[in-house]
């Protein structure tokens, strides 16, 4: 039933016919991106299962399926550990592969773990897409990270690979085995590298999995947001609705065989703190040395290039910084207890 669609840049919604009815699996379908997208599937019609394993530390929340729970299947389990993939994956016609771990800091304590987690867990997830007979679309969801130290800006695809972090070198490993799926099994596999997602059902109890949640939480919380350095470093921010649209964008159209960027609205670290001020006039923002560990893997300056994905599937971002960090702070503010 798997449908590709040649799309002009304003035809998301009349794409969107293509999962209705369709049978679609979400690795890590409990954490931070994958809720979000497995409530836009379920809403548009799919038949969704849910794979998590619920790692300890993690973004596994059940409350993010919250508006969902009673449309979808939910299986808590480590991908690789899941006798029943292969009967799961041989009726799919979708598979969006964002079960990770997604710290660098927790990578360089634990490169095994890592790379146990972001690659070797997912290689039997592959193969039983690459056994089954529907004909099914992989879209696994890439890293900035993976490039590692910025040396041109804007980063388009053929910047240097160069990881600063085990968690960019797990990262880029699984995506050249879904690519080289492609090439050697007839798979129809894509990655797409990702940059800073922001926005709702997201794990806000500790800083280990992004900044923009953080500062979130202390804005709410009336306590001062700590900026490493004068908060230059430019990195571009996508609102969690912005990269679900790329993820439905990258299953329907013909992405197969690439790894592209997404991409988002730039501006610098301490730009998102200004605009939460500006939310929260009240916040204080403090400059802070880097620490070590974070300094290590300091890029530098990112902003994507996403012209080839855009130029593919008529994808751009959608939520300017200030309405996606509003709408951030009027979610958590609403269900705080849930995620504190």
């Amino acid at each position: 039933m798997s449908t590709q669609v040649a799309l002009k840049p304003t035809a998301l919604e009349a794409a969107l016919p293509a999962f209705r009815d369709a049978n679609v699996l979400v690795t890590g379908g409990l954490g931070f991106i994958g809720s979000n997208l497995a409530i836009r599937l379920a809403q548009m019609g799919a038949r969704v299962t849910i794979i998590d394993k619920k790692y300890e530390s993690g973004g596994a929340n059940e409350f993010n399926i919250d508006p969902i729970r009673n449309e979808v299947t939910l299986v808590v389990s480590d991908i690789a550990k899941y006798s029943r993939i292969t009967s799961v994956v041989r009726d799919c016609d979708y598979v969006f592969d964002l079960a990770a771990q997604v710290s660098h800091v927790v990578s360089m304590a634990d490169p095994l773990m890592d790379l146990e987690m972001n690659c070797v867990s997912h290689l039997p997830l592959l193969e039983a897409c690459r056994k089954s007979p529907s004909d099914l679309k992989l879209v696994y969801t890439g890293s900035r990270v993976q490039y590692g130290r910025i040396t041109k800006t804007p980063v388009k695809e053929n910047h240097p690979i160069a990881p600063v972090d085990t968690n960019g070198i797990s990262k880029h490993a699984y995506e050249q085995y879904c690519l080289l799926y492609n090439r050697s099994y007839g798979l129809r596999a894509t990655s797409i590298r990702l940059t800073n997602t922001y926005g709702p059902r997201n794990v806000m109890k500790h800083s280990k999995q992004g900044f923009v949640n953080w500062f979130v939480r202390l804005c709410i919380d009336g306590a001062p947001v700590e900026v490493y350095g004068r908060g230059r470093q430019l990195r571009d921010f996508t609102y969690v609705d912005d990269v679900v649209d790329a993820c439905l964008l990258a299953a329907i159209c013909r992405t197969e065989g690439r790894a592209m960027n997404v991409g988002g609205y730039p501006t610098s670290v301490r730009g998102i703190a200004e605009i939460l001020r500006k939310i929260r006039p009240s916040m204080k923002i403090v400059p802070k040395p880097f620490p070590p560990e974070r300094k290590a893997v300091e890029i530098g300056d990112y902003i994507a290039d996403y012209s080839q994905f855009s130029d593919l599937t008529g994808w751009s971002p959608t939520i300017p910084l200030e309405l996606g960090l509003r709408r951030t702070v009027e979610y958590y503010e609403r269900f705080k207890s849930h995620y504190w």
